[in-house]
């Protein structure tokens, strides 16, 4: 093996994202790196009066084809990927004039950003798609016992330092950083491929489940523990996830969010938004433990507190509107863990700062947006992948009415404000409501005549009078007695039962006015 010098002494700098790079390349220039560069950041860096030699004058090729090609070279990737230990390496390089190249700064064209502008078209986010800067990487990165690449301008300062101590970067801090490389390029071939692929989708020239499913997330943060105290866990959020969210929301007090805060407050929040009334929606253990619409925000939490006041101690909170103080008042009369909201007033978090353990966080201006992404569920070895249930009844007067009676004016509005509950609560799901309130809540039942039952039994205020939704159809007209025992008056249900024919006429007995929706709500 040749003995080689560990010294830095050649850099390639190219660059979309332009922070930082000035000062970094100024300061390399000092330590007598010559540094090598391509377009705008040769010109960026000249300007600023930091030495450049171009690429084209390196390679003795010019740059061509409107800039598609400019490192793609033998002297680029050879100066790249040329082991210095290895004699016949250095052999070839010595006879075909390669110079090593010791230090590549390089971050990618910017298509993330492009995809996102709107009305950006197929031709302008090919253009950017990264050819040459993703080549560099890999090649940096596959010999980083010999090459220090860098692909995060965070990471500046700390090879900075090293190369002031040592002349070079450790091979430990090299790894490290090729890691990052493949990270990083993975997460861009992902981008273009989930783009490609959803433009194809649009088009109708693809399947929306593509034979191979890329996936990208960043961590947020770890957590404590996951859902139970001898199992780790950490937060991670979806790429592009545009819409007001949990995972996008903004902590202002209270302490660390845990896994199992993380899914109560995103059941709160997606129930909330089913709703364009002032709602208050209270979440225990991922079902909702009570739901109610007022014009005062503040009633509307006292409503959906009242309903079921024992579970929804400690319980997760999400608001449609910006919590106002009356409200934060109210909140923190109990104990509570999570509040999400589109924003908090300033009195109510004067309100709140009281109480510093609760946990606020602030989705944005709205939690309205345009839904995107998908549903998965991780299975033992494998992913369940579908569309999410983004399913929803407008105006539930234009439903069937399988029974012989109708609904009246107050059973159908207590009849959409059930159903609209009823899609977030863990199957088989029961929902006894009024129309600004639920009354009782029977959720995750094997049986739905046993989720009928407990509904009732979990009641605070009487159910006689109440409307009743069910996610998916009654198999059998049991549950219908249960519910007419109850005193219920009106159903609203998928049907498409072998035996809705006996539920229609166990509705019909009873006298309860039965709507058909077409449309099941399962949530496992």
């Amino acid at each position: 093996m040749t003995q080689v010098t560990t010294k830095i002494e050649r850099a390639l700098i190219s660059v979309s994202d332009k922070a930082g790079i000035v000062d970094f390349a100024r300061e390399l220039g000092v330590l007598g790196i010559e540094i090598l560069s391509t377009g705008g950041t040769a010109k960026l860096l000249r300007e600023q009066g930091v030495s450049v030699k171009d690429v084209s004058e390196f390679t003795g090729f010019p740059e061509m084809l409107d800039g598609r090609v400019k490192t793609l070279h033998p002297k680029v990737h050879g100066g790249l990927l040329g082991l210095r230990d290895n004699e016949e390496h250095a052999r070839q390089m010595e006879e075909h004039g390669i110079e090593p190249i010791d230090l590549v700064v390089v971050n990618l064209y910017p298509f993330e950003a492009t995809i996102k502008k709107p009305g950006v078209t197929l031709e302008e986010a090919i253009e950017n798609i990264d050819i040459g800067g993703p080549t560099m990487l890999r090649s940096s990165a596959k010999n980083y016992r010999h090459v220090t690449v860098v692909v995060d301008p965070s990471d500046y300062r700390h090879v900075l330092e090293e190369i002031k101590a040592n002349g070079d970067t450790s091979e430990k801090t090299r790894f490290t950083l090729a890691a990052k490389v493949y990270a990083h390029t993975a997460r861009y071939d992902s981008l273009i491929t989930n783009y490609l692929t959803g433009t194809a989708c649009k088009e109708g020239e693809a399947d929306t489940f593509p034979p191979l499913l890329s996936l990208q997330f960043e961590k947020v943060q770890d957590l404590r523990y996951g859902e139970n105290p001898h199992q780790k866990g950490a937060f991670y959020r979806e790429f592009g996830a545009g819409e007001p969210c949990v995972a996008q929301s903004k902590q202002l007090q209270g302490k660390e969010m845990s896994f199992n805060n993380y899914l109560d407050a995103n059941s709160a929040l997606e129930l909330a938004r089913e709703f364009s009334e002032t709602v208050a929606v209270i979440i225990k253990h991922n079902n909702p433990c009570g739901v109610a619409v007022d014009a005062s925000q503040a009633e509307a939490y006292r409503k959906a507190r009242s309903c079921d006041p024992v579970s929804a101690f400690g319980g997760v909170l999400a608001f449609n509107r910006r919590v106002d103080a009356e409200t934060a008042k109210e909140i923190t009369s109990t104990f509570v863990e999570v509040v999400v909201a589109p924003g908090f007033d300033a009195d109510a978090l004067e309100v709140f700062a009281k109480k510093g353990a609760i946990r606020l966080l602030d989705v944005g201006d709205t939690v309205y947006g345009t839904p995107r992404g998908m549903d998965m569920k991780k299975v033992v070895g494998g992913l369940i992948y579908q569309d999410r249930d983004l399913g929803r009844i407008e105006d539930v007067r234009t439903l069937r009415v399988g029974t012989k009676r109708k609904p009246t004016d107050d059973e159908y509005a207590a009849l959409a404000f059930a159903w609209k509950v009823c899609k977030h609560v863990k199957s088989n799901a029961i929902i006894y409501a009024r129309p600004d309130m639920t009354v009782g809540i029977g959720a995750g039942q094997m049986s739905r005549v046993d989720s009928s039952r407990l509904g009732v039994m979990k009641a605070q205020f009487p159910v006689k009078g109440t409307a009743v939704a069910s996610d998916a159809f009654f198999p059998f007209r049991d549950g219908i007695d249960v519910i007419a025992e109850a005193g219920v008056t009106a159903i609203i249900q998928p049907g498409g039962s072998v035996k809705d024919d006996e539920v229609i006429a166990a509705a019909d007995e009873h006298g309860i006015a039965m709507l058909f929706t077409g449309m099941r709500h399962f949530r496992h």
